[in-house]
């Protein structure tokens, strides 16, 4: 049994946001232990992962620059992510970054998202597009795709087809973000 005090922060009973924000901000002001939560988030044990996933996604919600410095390890283990909490938290992680990347152009994220992390996004995202996930997890892979796809020319096609195939089956959710995304694509393509 792990005695380490983050261990302890993150291993509550119930999930209440109040459990998951209090954790998080144990781990805001001790950030030292970031590093021991990403190796919770990417744990074999599935409920442990996915209760650090989430303490991770109130973490980076407040403060995503926490997480620069762990850019390699987190897109080196991020295909490993199972569980629908990791997945969502994760896949929220992906649409951030993308996100500071090309729409912000925030500073530290352009000096440290190389092209073999954009590579890694692009291929979970679209594994994440293709494979029975929860709509929220689908829904950020969209968007993470749609900015990646301003750089990269054979996503959108790709992310359209997918999109347009599988929007009359998708839930309201799916949909929304999907008309939001096949237009975010249409309005590129004019403007290029």
């Amino acid at each position: 049994m792990n005695n380490s005090a983050l261990y302890k922060h993150i291993s509550y009973d119930k999930a209440y946001r109040k459990n998951r924000l209090n954790a998080a901000n144990w781990v805001l002001e001790n950030p030292e232990t970031i590093k021991e939560l990403l190796q919770y988030c990417f744990h074999e044990d599935q409920t442990l992962a996915t209760k650090a996933t989430w303490v991770l996604e109130f973490v980076f919600r407040k403060n995503i620059k926490e997480l620069y410095p762990f850019l390699n390890y987190i897109f080196k283990n991020l295909s490993t992510a199972k569980s629908d909490g990791q997945l969502r938290s994760l896949g929220l992680f992906c649409e951030m970054i993308t996100i500071a990347y090309y729409k912000e152009k925030e500073a530290g994220i352009l000096k440290l998202l190389k092209p073999n992390h954009k590579k890694i996004i692009t291929e979970c995202c679209f594994d994440w597009m293709i494979t029975n996930q929860k709509v929220a997890c689908q829904a950020r892979a969209m968007t993470a795709l749609q900015f990646l796809g301003t750089e990269y020319d054979w996503i959108h096609p790709e992310l359209q087809q997918i999109i347009i195939q599988n929007m009359s089956s998708g839930s309201a959710g799916y949909k929304a973000r999907g008309k939001q995304t096949l237009a975010y694509i249409e309005k590129f393509n004019e403007q290029r």
